[in-house]
């Protein structure tokens, strides 16, 4: 991974604060031709350092009437484990998140459902059936807030 100077910082919080900002306009709020700034995002891209750009989408407008946090226990944390259940968890069209974490908890999945009875049904036939899981909590989502700042406390180089 390239090491970014201020100017990469400050293109890559543009485009995380709104993706679909024109090259243009990037260009304008860094101080930059729009060549050389089309070339620094595309480097950035080529580097990992900008991973994609997506659409956020409103779970209500596809019919998601519950979103749920499922923490999962496997019964050890044992690497053929590890990755069948990770495997299986990311095969499933509900998460749409998935954290493999450190803790007495092995995965959070955030996952989308219709009703609760859709919720009910997920955590029973795609989380407790599993041979590999333990124990699993289900956590209801009230609201879901992405914060698109670059956190306060990355230091980008000053010059």
């Amino acid at each position: 991974m390239t090491t970014l100077d201020r100017i990469d910082y400050q293109i890559v919080g543009l485009l995380r604060k709104n993706a679909r900002l024109s090259n243009k306009e990037v260009a304008g709020q860094v101080g930059l031709a729009p060549s050389t700034c089309l070339v620094r995002t595309r480097m950035l891209q080529q580097s990992g350092a900008i991973t994609g750009f997506k659409a956020e989408v409103n779970p209500l407008a596809l019919g998601v009437g519950l979103q749920a946090m499922i923490a999962v226990r496997l019964k050890r944390h044992f690497k053929p484990d590890v990755e069948a259940f990770r495997q299986h968890a990311l095969d499933l069209p509900e998460v749409v998140r998935l954290y493999h974490v450190a803790g007495p908890i092995d995965f959070m999945c955030h996952v989308w459902a219709r009703d609760p009875e859709h919720l009910r049904d997920l955590a029973m036939t795609a989380f407790t059936a599993r041979e590999e899981v333990s124990h699993i909590e289900t956590e209801l989502i009230f609201e879901h807030v992405s914060c698109r700042d670059l956190p306060a406390f990355l230091n980008p180089p000053s010059g």
